[in-house]
């Protein structure tokens, strides 16, 4: 799961070795509202799962989008 993440943060220009569990996608990452949700929707895409827009601000570390991947693909599947 952590490297499909990582590919899909190349697409954002982030360095594979910046990506932590502790990473902060705006502190850390540099992301900005509009890399959140386009993010977000290449998630979707990659692990065919829905995430509602009220979600987006419970992901904010690689950490808590990894648990929420688990949590959400375990419902899903």
């Amino acid at each position: 799961m952590k490297q499909r993440i990582i590919n899909l943060l190349k697409n954002f220009g982030v360095e594979p070795t910046a990506v932590t569990e502790e990473a902060h996608f705006i502190k850390d990452l540099g992301f900005d509202s509009l890399d959140t949700v386009d993010l977000m929707m290449q998630l979707e895409q990659e692990f065919a799962i829905v995430i509602p827009d009220e979600d987006y601000a419970k992901i904010t570390t690689i950490r808590s989008l990894m648990s929420y991947l688990e949590e959400h693909q375990a419902v899903e599947a």
